[in-house]
């Protein structure tokens, strides 16, 4: 009865279980899931064959894998088996059920089951509650994992191991977790901010106010904006101010923007003085322009200097900024004068100046320009971040294309900012 290596139950679903013979005996239905020591275990495999189920003991299964399934009983001597309200069912019982904490906060939800051989059982190792278990649930786990390698994206798995559920019981409405704030902090910000935005504003605040600053930080970017200023709103200020801290400082002016303006005020007199004032530069422009959508955290080098001594800044530079798409290059008054991506700048001989790789016919719009401007622009001539430029061509942020897809594609997301 062996099982080898790691199998997801949406892996072995409809799977053909053989017989002795060879013959296909049925497809596999559900299986049957038992206590055990120490994670519950498969006991039985519920198989399907002409609209007629049959119970497969695990004693009775010799092979059970991803590619093969099958069992030592006949299919002739298979007796028809009706399905049982004391059973639990891991598709029926498990699948698509919600993950709550100790206190009734809706967590996630359970897209699939991950299987480990231990002791010639099959063992219920964790739960998949990311997309992962969804798109394989569809068959597009690979297709998709490639798709985003074509972008250098890797999809992580968000499995919550079963060590923090507590026992589970037959025909369960939802699953508990033993410990539930830390199951929560592991868990990817977007899927945290549909936490919150699932449960009463009271569960979901109290959700956030355990998280640690920076999980918070990034799980506050996902949330709409009506949702982001209540909670902040809520939250002493001195903790408030960590957070947005954290924060870009464009995503952190987006917030400040939607607090009472006496809330903003304190807020951004307990950030460090530099943070505070990248946070109010980007305050005074208007929503829907360049200047409302961009950010200025980028980097920026002058012309003489070499591609080793670049690379070396950049090493230092690059940890405090939340995406790097370009190499700007300005001259002593700050003027923009020319841009190198990061594959010009690695395949350059260490030696070579900036002024020597750097492109000088360079696309920028300025602060007040309208943000379909922006996006055409970006669209246009296939850019992933747009300089924006004052009048005399200083150089006073980027405008990345998450932003302009953040923007553009959720209407309900949309905000006004409004000055401090």
């Amino acid at each position: 009865m062996p099982l080898f290596g790691e199998v997801f139950l949406s892996e072995i679903i409809k799977k053909p279980v053989l017989d002795p013979t060879g013959e296909i005996a049925g497809r596999v239905k559900d299986v049957i899931v038992v206590k055990g020591d120490p994670l519950p275990k498969v006991s039985a495999v519920i198989i399907e064959r002409k609209k007629q189920l049959f119970k497969i003991n695990w004693e009775q299964i010799s092979l059970f894998n991803k590619r093969i399934i099958s069992a030592y009983l006949t299919a002739g001597l298979m007796k028809p088996y009706s399905l049982s309200e004391d059973d639990l069912l891991a598709v029926r019982d498990i699948l698509d059920k919600q993950i709550v904490d100790a206190n009734g906060a809706k967590v996630v939800r359970a897209n699939d089951i991950k299987l480990e051989g231990y002791d010639r059982e099959a063992i219920l190792i964790a739960v998949d509650v990311g997309m992962k278990g969804i798109m394989r649930r569809l068959g597009v786990e690979r297709g998709g994992e490639a798709f985003l390698k074509i972008f250098k994206i890797q999809m992580p798995y968000n499995l919550i191991s079963w060590n923090y559920i507590q026992p589970l019981k037959p025909k369960l409405k939802s699953i508990a977790l033993t410990v539930p704030r830390q199951m929560v902090s592991e868990l990817h910000p977007a899927d945290i901010a549909g936490i919150i935005s699932q449960v009463s504003r009271e569960e979901g605040t109290h959700l956030f106010k355990d998280l640690d600053i920076e999980t918070a930080a990034e799980a506050l970017s996902e949330l709409k904006p009506e949702m982001q200023a209540e909670i902040i709103n809520a939250m002493d200020t001195e903790k408030a101010a960590d957070i947005i801290e954290e924060m870009p400082p464009d995503e952190a002016a987006d917030v400040l923007s939607d607090l009472p303006t006496e809330k903003a005020k304190e807020i951004l007199e307990h950030i460090e003085k530099e943070e505070a004032e990248d946070i109010q530069e980007l305050l005074g422009h208007e929503e829907d322009t360049a200047g409302g959508l961009m950010t200025n955290e980028f980097i920026a080098y002058p012309p003489d200097i070499t591609v080793r001594e670049a690379v070396e800044r950049f090493k230092r530079d690059a940890e405090e900024i939340e995406t790097v798409y370009y190499i700007y290059v300005v001259d002593e008054e700050e003027k923009l004068i020319g841009v190198t991506s990061l594959r010009e700048l690695l395949l350059s001989e260490p030696s070579t100046r900036l002024a020597e790789i750097m492109a000088t016919k360079l696309k920028t719009v300025t602060p007040d320009a309208d943000e379909m401007a922006a996006a055409g622009i970006i669209s246009k001539y296939n850019l992933v971040a747009l300089p924006v430029v004052d009048n005399d061509g200083i150089l006073l942020g980027i405008v990345a294309i998450d932003d302009i897809i953040d923007r553009i594609l959720p209407p309900a997301a949309k905000r006004r900012r409004r000055k401090v």
